[in-house]
């Protein structure tokens, strides 16, 4: 209420302090799922191969036209 304008307000009856009570505990608990479940459907970073092991390995070279090339190229 930093600007003097209420959060909530009620619009029709008369509601006790305890059912407001109540209603601001479910809007937090509400509030507070969805927060977690953002946090958990973030994305995983980004995995790049360039410092993987797996590029060391290559196929084996075998005698053939342009072998030299393949030789040389991961």
């Amino acid at each position: 209420m930093a600007d003097g304008v209420p959060f909530l307000q009620v619009v029709r009856g008369d509601a006790t302090a305890e059912e407001i009570a109540a209603l601001v505990a479910t809007l937090t608990v509400v509030a507070a799922a969805r927060s977690r479940a953002a946090e958990a459907a973030k994305p995983a970073p980004v995995r790049t191969n360039w410092n993987a092991q797996a590029r060391l390995l290559r196929a084996p070279v075998r005698p053939a036209p342009g072998g030299w090339r393949r030789s040389a190229l991961p």
